[in-house]
């Protein structure tokens, strides 16, 4: 048995119930019992996932675990591994950009460099990464207002989303988006979006254009997909059953990812849904539904490929539970008093980074001193980084009214063609308001 197929177990309906699992007490977080990872070649198919008879209760094991039982000790070939050393560098180089990133954003958000909310992604790099790397250029992502990390794994450099977040003119949204509004055409990055479920309908509207363009217009190349990311408290949420309704019906290429890192701001995610499992709503729908372990980059990769795969060939969507945790605060602003410290010490004890580091290293794709080297690397982007957006210049107040209005002469723009804002007297009389 290869490693892969150790992991990735035929797509199971757990027995108990979602009442039953939390009164558990052994179980230690409220999926750890149970891992729905489809088998590629039968699950995640054309047919429907609600028709399996399968009713195995699966157990989730961390990807060392699974290959050190599928080889019992044996020594592990090279064909036997999950990605290649070529693969193993770049989704660890990914995920340590994507940690630093978001260390220095803290840093500079306590140093008075950026303003209003910043929604930091540590602990979850495994999501964006073992999703993100596996798309093309053309595929597009919708993030949430958490989407520093979506953006620079999809392509965006750490500049342009640092200077967004100083609010400067070199940012990607020209320092009018900020920290929730990231957006960038050239890398199909559709946006982030502050109200949650909000990047869903766009997210499906990108699908429906991939398919039409394939479909109507005839341009047979155009295999596009779309990764929806969005959080636990949007699934419960309408635009959330609508969208996963149109997809459905109309088989849509789009991935509907949902982060589950188990609180909504400070509302745990049990005490707000009927059924923690947020995977079922997707055969409710008649798409497949996936857990998979969120902390585990190897397991999301092996999910993401086959859901991207079955999204290109015209199979229809996919919504994937990946269970995961942020490491800090919902917000920089926000104390984190209310999540129990032995829930976060266990997360922080399955660091889906330090985790790759490991199997790195103990299956020979690269040494100590190559991850160094990556490390150092990324620590001089990031400075670079910093420097690059400090010492950009801010947007000036002729910008304000840009791409408000889609009539260049509208409501920003006088007769003499120049913006009102630039009139002296234009906010006379405004400041009792």
């Amino acid at each position: 048995m290869s490693a892969a197929s150790a992991i990735i177990q035929p797509l199971s309906f757990s027995a108990r119930s979602g009442a039953e699992k939390l009164s558990d007490p052994s179980l230690k977080t409220p999926f750890s019992s149970s891992s729905f990872l489809p088998n590629p070649s039968k699950i995640l198919s054309s047919r429907s996932p609600s028709s399996s008879s399968s009713r195995r209760h699966v157990s989730v094991l961390p990807v060392s675990n699974a290959i050190k039982e599928s080889n019992v000790k044996a020594k592990i070939s090279a064909s036997d591994l999950l990605i290649t050393r070529e693969e193993g560098l770049e989704l660890y180089e990914d995920m340590v950009l994507g940690r630093s990133f978001e260390d220095m954003c803290a840093q500079m958000y306590y140093r008075g460099k950026m303003f209003g909310f910043v929604h930091l992604y540590n602990g979850q790099e495994a999501v964006s990464t073992g999703f993100i790397k596996l798309l093309k250029q053309e595929d597009s992502v919708c993030s949430t207002y958490r989407d520093h990390v979506h953006a620079i794994s999809k392509g965006v450099s750490a500049r342009a989303v640092m200077a967004e977040l100083f609010g400067r003119t070199t940012g990607c949204c020209r320092g009018q988006g900020g920290s929730m509004h990231m957006f960038s055409k050239e890398h199909n990055v559709l946006g982030g979006f502050a109200f949650i479920g909000e990047g869903i309908p766009v997210a499906t509207g990108a699908a429906f254009t991939s398919k039409y363009r394939r479909e109507v217009l005839k341009e047979e190349d155009c295999d596009h997909v779309t990764l929806a990311f969005f959080g636990d408290g949007t699934c419960n949420n309408g635009q959330f059953f609508e969208c996963l309704n149109m997809a459905a019906l109309w088989k849509l290429p789009i991935i509907f990812v949902v982060e589950n890192n188990l609180w909504a701001i400070g509302m745990s995610h049990l005490r707000a849904t009927s059924d923690p499992e947020i995977w079922k709503k997707g055969p409710a729908f008649d798409m497949p539904g996936v857990h998979v372990d969120g902390m585990d980059v190897l397991k999301v990769r092996e999910v993401a490929k086959e859901a991207i795969a079955r999204a290109r060939r015209g199979d229809g969507p996919t919504l994937v539970e990946c269970e995961t945790y942020r490491f800090r605060g919902h917000s920089l602003a926000d104390p984190d008093e209310l999540r129990d410290q032995a829930e976060k010490a266990r997360y922080a004890a399955r660091d889906p980074i330090t985790a790759l580091k490991k199997y790195i290293i103990e299956n020979s794709l690269a040494n100590e001193s190559e991850l160094k080297a990556i490390e150092k690397k990324i620590d001089e982007i990031i400075e670079d980084a910093v420097e690059f957006a400090d010492a950009s210049p801010h947007p000036p107040r002729s910008q304000l009214l840009e791409n408000v209005f889609a009539d260049p002469k509208g409501f920003g723009i006088g007769p003499d063609g120049r913006y009102r804002c630039e009139d002296p007297g234009f906010t006379a009389g405004t400041a009792q308001v």
